[in-house]
């Protein structure tokens, strides 16, 4: 099977910062690639080596002439007022400058061999990539895509312009595709859309992102820039992390043998002189090459190390209580008689695609936004840490440790005081990194910047908008680790679907209408009940409806769920109960607390701690059958 591209021992450097060392990489024909890496470790570089935009510093990189290469970029068309066919056509720019040289060359009057050839070359060229019609071909693409032909781009929202990019990408039916982080911003919906488009692309794909779901869904191979070489590990990203824990055992393996050989010759070389004067030259080369061989050696780099800030203070049992909010922009409903409780420890994701309102509701439940009807209570002794996607922005004339310092050099860290450069590093800045400004850093770093400063607050509430945003795989997997282990309540809002399957325990979805459901688990969890995300996102913004909004302009009723008289009285009577048992175990938490209980017989306080122990499941119960029996309440617009 014969290669679209490869890299032979090829390197790469921007100044004194080597990117990459002796890489050797080669794709064939309908392989899915993903090529990770760090932050800064080379990924977009490297796609620019295979387009030709880079050359190697040094090293040989081999693109068969014949090979077709298209690139779908990582930023989005800006919105400008031409049309879609115009922006979709810009793919076949090569291919129409192939026919015109064609029809330029076939109207010349000279029939000599090199003539012939070049009209035979491009001849197949054309052939290859599609035939003579670019309309047609323009056509095609934008039917397969279901994409509005004559829209102007500033009329679509981000998401459908990803759409007309792929498009562009794709029309001229290229060999080898190259994707720079193509789920970056999108929504659930449309990385979903997106994942069934590129499976079923016929050619080879080489592609960056760190949607580690989209990776295994994707990928057939994985290539990983690791200190400058790149390491091929075959399936996906699952399959990746099980090869690639062995990979880094060995390696520890080898490192501690090798350095337990090189230190019995450190010894032997030290012996007497008697020794010295016998001992054999070809072991003292070798000892040599051994230090060579040590000296070139280049450790893994450190695992980031995410820190966040607790509060010493618990916050009270109940964190958030919502009843029956309803809430619109314009004419667009948003919350629809909304209830939801949230209790202290709850780790709590919202899904949802562009525009359907996710943002407006963290708002909505911190007390930033008084909803149109309803009400919202927040709970006691509450620290919040909020990570708003909408307030993300940097002085960027500061440095790094600047910000997050806020001009201290020292910095409290769960109890401890720590330098603010020691605590950048934990977070994959380098002390030359961290006394850089701002403005020199990449949107992954300055994302990092933010969650390093908000995580210096203590909270007991985290409250994270789209955290995951352009953070590379390490990073992310420190953060998931640090939110598993977090003591607080947690409510996230994210289109990371790996994300979301590790970190929350349930799920509050937007599923149309104004109607958001809660569910136990993450997204997977959710996902196998083939239910449908509520969407605003659509070429034709203003005339699309719902499925339930078309039934009920049809003249359909909508179904709603009613409760039975006794079960009426029970939803009514919960919230009392509920406030009765945790006065109680707030009781018996303060008696346990104070340090006198403990000289209490050792039968007393076995006896407390089992009675706190019943109390607290019984809580869980009433409040899992509120939850049960408010979900089942039909809505007040239903019930009028």
């Amino acid at each position: 099977m014969s290669f679209l591209i490869a890299f032979s021992d090829v390197c790469l450097a921007f100044g004194d910062q080597k990117i990459l060392t002796n890489a050797n990489l080669q794709i064939v024909d309908r392989e899915r690639v993903c090529l990770i890496g760090r932050n800064g470790a080379g990924k977009s570089s490297t796609l620019k080596l295979v387009t030709g935009e880079l050359e190697p510093d040094e090293g040989r990189i081999e693109r068969p002439s014949h090979v077709r290469i298209s690139k779908l970029h990582q930023g989005l068309d800006d919105g400008s007022d031409r049309l879609v066919r115009d922006v979709v056509g810009d793919g076949m720019a090569a291919q129409g400058e192939r026919i015109a040289r064609f029809e330029a060359l076939s109207a010349q009057e000279k029939s000599n061999k090199l003539h012939l050839d070049e009209l035979e070359a491009l001849e197949r060229s054309i052939e290859a990539g599609g035939g003579w019609s670019v309309d047609q071909q323009v056509d095609s693409i934008i039917s397969q895509l279901d994409l509005p032909a004559d829209a102007r781009m500033d009329t679509l929202s981000g998401g459908w312009r990803r759409r007309v990019a792929l498009a562009q990408a794709l029309v001229s039916q290229p060999e080898l595709l190259l994707l720079d982080e193509p789920t970056n911003h999108l929504d659930i919906s449309t990385i979903e859309w997106l994942e069934r488009e590129v499976q079923r692309y016929a050619g080879a794909l080489l592609f960056v992102t760190h949607d580690r779901e989209f990776v295994d869904r994707v990928a057939t191979r994985i290539v990983e820039i690791d200190r400058g070489a790149m390491r091929s590990w075959p399936g996906g990203y699952r399959d990746f992390l099980r090869q690639k824990q062995k990979a880094n055992q060995d390696e520890d393996r080898q490192n501690r043998e090798f350095d337990k050989k090189l230190a019995e010759e450190e010894i032997w070389i030290r012996q007497g002189i008697k020794a010295r004067e016998s001992r054999n030259e070809g072991r003292v080369r070798a000892l040599v090459a051994l230090r060579e061989e040590r000296a070139q050696r280049i450790a893994r780099p450190r695992a980031p190390k995410v820190h966040v800030n607790e509060s010493e203070q618990l916050s009270g049992r109940k964190v958030i209580e919502v009843r029956n909010v309803s809430h619109k922009f314009g004419e667009q409903p948003l919350l629809d008689g909304f209830s939801l409780r949230v209790m202290r420890g709850e780790r709590i994701g919202i899904i949802g695609n562009n525009g359907v309102g996710k943002t407006t509701l963290l708002r909505i439940l911190l007390g930033e936004l008084e909803p149109n009807a309803g009400s919202v209570k927040l709970g006691t002794n509450l620290e919040i840490g909020y990570f708003d996607q909408l307030r993300r922005e940097l002085d960027t004339s500061r440095t790094v440790a600047e910000i997050v310092g806020e001009g201290r050099e020292y910095i409290n860290v769960n109890g401890s005081q720590k330098h603010v450069v020691g605590y950048l590093t934990d977070f994959l800045f380098s002390a030359k990194r961290a006394m850089t400004r701002v403005s020199a850093l990449s949107g992954g770093e300055r994302n990092r910047v933010i969650l390093a400063k908000l995580f210096t607050l203590p909270s007991n509430l985290l409250v994270l908008d789209e955290p995951t945003n352009d953070l590379d795989v390490e990073t992310l997997e420190a953060l998931e680790a640090r939110l598993i282990a977090y003591e607080g309540t947690l409510l996230v809002v994210s289109h990371d679907r790996h994300f979301l399957d590790r970190v929350v325990t349930s799920t509050l979805v937007f599923e149309g209408d104004g109607t958001v459901e809660r569910y136990v688990g993450g997204y997977s969890d959710w996902a196998r009940l083939q239910h449908t995300l509520a969407t605003t996102d659509g070429p034709d913004k203003a005339s699309r409806k719902s499925s339930k909004a078309a039934e009920r302009a049809d003249g359909a009723k909508p179904t709603s769920r009613k409760l039975s008289y006794k079960l009426q009285r029970e939803l009514e009577a919960l919230p009392d109960t509920i406030d009765a048992l945790e006065n109680e175990i707030a009781a018996l938490e303060k008696a346990v607390n104070d340090p006198s209980f403990y000289e209490r017989p050792r039968e007393e306080i076995s006896k407390r701690f089992a009675e706190l122990d019943s109390l607290r499941t019984k809580l869980e119960a009433k409040v899992t059958r509120w939850e049960e029996l408010e979900s089942a309440r039909p809505n007040a617009s239903d019930a009028s």
